[in-house]
């Protein structure tokens, strides 16, 4: 049991940990400007759809993660949601590019086009009606808060509260263990480079924010509310996601015919993990299977970025999940009947 309760605990806490950086930012940002950013991006629709699917064709599932933070805050709507889950192929965008990377390019570009088009018809079948649909997190409307005031630093530090305690403490033992190897990636790749670069940032945060702001906005409002729900959930699903794939061979895939394998890579999408649709892209690099089942397959899928939305609504993780696979079905269906 602890050959797979270990990994899936040091990835929960990765994903956990960006996630916790992405809400921290969007928080102080939001005070520093007065929320005047967020309301720009609330107007406009447009540009909440364009920089989702750019989000979503970057490789891994940062983009993602960040996305669904905006749309958790209400500053992104459902079309936003929409997009970067349909652009992003999760950490299979890494495999792709180093199996196949002229079709992979010809791929991401096909995705960038496919979400951008069902998010704008996602915005006009909900417009006026998409943004604030998860109702966890809330915006502050108090925004005279001062998030950085130099007089404050060191008496806030000679007394510090329980809560500046845990946080610190916590995000120091993070840091140690991310410096050290023992969580992340095995190299110095940008993905360990930006999560130490977000926990030094909650390091600078927490040391010198004011009492106020760490404990209305930081302590009770993300990490009591949202934190620990998140990382249950993800964690949860990492163990099932396990044990399901431990069970299961695939190995008959291919005693189906070609139209029941674009059903099944439709169907996969459906799982919220990085790994299952390893299978599909293999398949492909080896000419197994045609291009319209691994462009299904990347329309529904999203690696892990559903897994934060997941833990705050499970009732907009299954709106996206069936706007997606019906979109996966029509591109995938019509590229297979055009013979692709």
């Amino acid at each position: 049991m602890v050959e797979f309760i270990l990994p899936t605990l040091k990835h929960t806490l990765m994903i956990t940990a960006f996630v916790l950086f992405m809400m921290v930012v969007i928080e102080y940002v939001n005070v520093q400007t007065r929320n005047i950013w967020a309301s720009r991006m609330q107007q406009s629709p447009f540009m909440q759809i364009i920089l989702a699917a750019l989000l979503g064709i970057s490789p891994g599932c940062l983009g993602a993660f960040a996305v669904v933070s905006l749309y958790t805050h209400r500053m992104m709507g459902l079309a936003g949601l929409v997009t970067v889950m349909i652009a992003t192929s999760g950490d299979e965008a890494f495999v792709m590019f180093a199996m196949f990377p002229g079709k992979a390019l010809l791929l991401h570009a096909i995705l960038f086009v496919v979400a951008v088009t069902s998010g704008w018809v996602v915005h006009l079948f909900t417009k006026g009606k998409e943004l604030g649909a998860v109702q966890g997190f809330v915006v502050h409307e108090q925004q005279s808060c001062r998030c950085f005031v130099k007089s404050l630093i060191v008496p806030q530090i000679k007394n510090i509260s329980f809560e500046r305690s845990i946080l610190l403490l916590f995000t120091t033992i993070f840091t140690v263990l991310l410096i050290l190897g023992k969580i992340g990636t095995d190299s110095w790749d940008w993905k360990r480079i930006t999560f130490l670069t977000g926990s030094l940032f909650l390091l600078f945060v927490f040391f010198t924010v004011p009492e106020h702001f760490l404990k209305e906005h930081l302590y009770n409002h993300i990490i009591k509310k949202h934190l620990l729900r998140i990382f249950l959930w993800a964690w949860g699903t990492f163990i099932v996601i396990h044990l399901i794939q431990s069970n299961l061979s695939l190995s008959n895939i291919m005693e189906n015919n070609t139209f029941w394998i674009l059903i099944i890579s439709i169907l996969v999408g459906i799982i919220p993990e990085s790994g299952p649709h390893l299978i599909f892209v293999t398949m492909f690099s080896q000419n197994l299977i045609p291009f319209s089942i691994l462009i299904a397959n990347s329309i529904v899928q999203d690696g892990h970025g559903m897994l934060p939305l997941l833990a705050e609504s499970q009732k907009d993780f299954v709106r996206v999940k069936i706007i997606n696979m019906l979109v996966g079905l029509i591109v995938g269906l019509s590229l297979y009947l055009l013979g692709f």
